[in-house]
């Protein structure tokens, strides 16, 4: 099986984590702070390692930094230990690196299924390395959707123009050449909002708008902006989260969605009985390609917004209405997952007529991450 390395200086808890995974055959080496645990995977070279947040002399940041910085342990994944209540400790071990967290308390199936998951990671490294062709292809079609995009881009320029007031915003433009879009909407919002009285609807836009911020966020987006009763968000490459590819903070994005959803809609089933109220149910879609994040001035008013341009942006929104015709809760284009094959599961493929594009999108229904 694998070499594990567990930091944790929490007695009790490093002997349930040592004592699970030897028991699924694993060699386990434990340390009781970062110092040592660093030390240890120096001299080792484990396959995983598990870190604690909360330790003594280097906390898991600290550990999780110096593991980056040493070409020797930068790709070896790291699995992080924190408290409910370390709640921002969740986002900044995500976006700084860690490939992983479990929460304290954890169950025991919970801690074989993220450790499951990321030794698998070591076999999909075959399969990764020969997409090396197909990501070539990718970067030539990528190159052409940008040429598209500047044309989309000067349109929406000249209709701006006579909107909004004087006011050059591009100095603070934001351009990338790919970037992985998501959009979320909810296919049953009027039917809720016909059935609840304004006060029960205040309350349940607020969890809905709450939930959603708070897991798209968590998983580093560069730019979130709610559309109706639906939200988009920007995913890009980043100096803080260049250990976890865009894409795949987007796909772990749109599942944590769709688990959300399921408790919300426990919520409206235990608050509201009896009201015949429609299952609440979302849909996501995913969409890769070049996006702007460009800032629109109104020195009228003394405001500024920034707004998501480009074709993926478009392609996304069109492709989360499709999927809702299909009932598919996520929907990716393939162009999206090419780059993680292996590390999601998939269902359904269809190639989707998107309203005002010239040809279908190949798009496949996402079912979760692979184990």
């Amino acid at each position: 099986m694998a070499l594990i390395v567990v930091m944790e200086d929490d007695a009790g808890t490093l002997m349930l984590v040592t004592s699970v995974l030897k028991r699924d055959g694993h060699v386990v080496l434990g340390a009781e702070d970062g110092e040592k645990g660093l030390e240890l995977v120096r001299q080792r070279r484990p396959e995983l390692i598990i870190s604690d947040v909360q330790m003594p002399h280097m906390n898991g940041f600290q550990v999780l930094a110096a593991l980056r910085q040493d070409p020797g342990t930068a790709a070896t994944p790291v699995v992080l230990l924190t408290s409910l209540q370390e709640r921002e400790h969740i986002r900044t071990g995500m976006t700084t690196g860690a490939d992983d967290y479990i929460t304290k308390p954890f169950k025991a199936g919970e801690l074989r299924e993220a450790v499951a998951a990321q030794l698998n990671k070591r076999s999909m490294q075959a399969t990764i390395r020969s997409m090396a062709v197909d990501a070539a292809v990718e970067a030539a079609l990528v190159e052409q959707k940008h040429q598209l995009a500047k044309l989309y881009e000067q349109r929406l320029a000249a209709q701006l123009s006579e909107r909004w007031p004087a006011g050059d915003g591009s100095a603070g433009d934001e351009r990338f050449d790919t970037a992985t879009v998501l959009f979320i909407d909810i296919p049953h919002h009027a039917t809720l909002s016909e059935k609840l009285d304004a006060e029960e609807l205040t309350d349940l836009v607020k969890k809905i708008y709450g939930n959603a911020n708070d897991t798209i966020q968590l998983f580093g987006a560069r730019h979130i902006r709610f559309v109706g009763q639906g939200a988009l968000a920007v995913f890009a490459a980043a100096t803080d989260t260049h250990t976890v590819s865009h894409t795949l903070r987007a796909v772990r994005a749109a599942v944590g969605l769709v688990d959300s959803s399921r408790g919300i809609s426990q919520y409206l089933e235990t608050r509201y009985p009896g009201r015949d109220l429609p299952r609440f149910e979302i849909n996501v879609a995913l969409h890769t390609g070049p996006v702007t994040l460009t800032t629109l001035n109104d020195p009228l008013h003394g405001t500024a917004q920034v707004l998501p341009v480009g074709d993926a942006v478009s392609a996304t929104m069109l492709l989360q209405k499709q999927a809702q015709a299909l009932g598919w809760p996520v929907a990716a284009s393939v162009a999206a997952l090419r780059a993680i094959t292996g590390a999601v599961r998939t269902g359904r493929r269809a190639l989707l007529e998107l309203p005002g594009r010239s040809a279908p999108m190949d798009a496949i229904e996402l079912v979760g991450l692979a184990l």
